[in-house]
């Protein structure tokens, strides 16, 4: 299955900023586990789960593709 490009400059860039900023948040959620502030199975599935969503959203900017756009789903950027 090739990903054919369906965002523009400015979807690539906010998909970006996002991802970066998941990134950063599901940072802080790990520093969260490692210090002992957040413990328990629920935070890490969620840290893991924010990381994933976020490299993912990084990947969609990289490849100028969007799997919400891909569905048949408009989107404002």
């Amino acid at each position: 299955m090739a990903l054919e490009c369906n965002i523009d400059a400015a979807g690539k860039a906010a998909r970006l900023k996002a991802g970066i900023l998941g990134v950063l948040g599901s940072a802080a959620l790990g520093i969260g586990l490692a210090t002992g502030l957040l413990s328990g199975t629920f935070w890490l599935v969620a840290t893991a789960g924010a990381f994933a969503g976020a490299a993912f959203t990084i990947f969609e900017a990289r490849a100028g593709w969007c799997v919400v756009r891909a569905m048949g789903i408009p989107t404002r950027i």
